[in-house]
């Protein structure tokens, strides 16, 4: 299947997707900041540059978008129909990353929590930082926040 858009408006378009400080990561970091939580943003000296650290629980949180992530069965988690060959290498090197900079941070000690975009989107982010919260307050050495129901389906009725 051909692209709807040439190649220079796609570019623009690409080059617009933010890499940090999106929408879901401000969420989280306002509603954790509102709780008391005080934390560190994109250290580079940790593997990955984790979203969101907490040097004193020592705990990162990485907020995920499930497209580039490959949130699996999700709906927010498509595949381009063009250039298959291309968005199934990227996301397969997208998904290894992410699990050896989970593995790295773990044998470096470090407690690790995963916040998918969909999760943010049908609760709250108070929920999810009242999640969170439990988790760094506890002794659990990692943490996804639960996937919402029935996200196979479309999201909008």
């Amino acid at each position: 299947m051909a692209d709807t858009v040439d190649k220079a408006t796609r570019s623009r378009m690409m080059a617009g997707i933010r890499g940090k400080d999106t929408k879901p990561e401000k969420a989280i970091r306002s509603a954790l900041h509102s709780a008391g939580f005080r934390y560190r943003v994109h250290v580079a000296g940790l593997p990955g540059k984790p979203d969101i650290v907490f040097p004193k629980y020592k705990a990162v949180i990485f907020v995920h978008g499930c497209f580039w992530h490959r949130h699996a069965d999700c709906w927010w988690s498509t595949t381009p129909s063009s250039n298959a060959v291309f968005w199934a290498e990227k996301f397969a090197q997208n998904v290894a990353r992410d699990n050896r900079n989970i593995v790295d941070l773990k044998k470096m000690g470090w407690r690790v929590a995963t916040v998918w975009e969909c999760t943010l989107r049908v609760q709250s982010q108070a929920e999810a930082a009242a999640a969170i919260e439990l988790w760094l307050i506890g002794n659990r050495r990692s943490l996804i926040l639960p996937k919402p129901a029935n996200l196979r389906k479309s999201p909008v009725k």
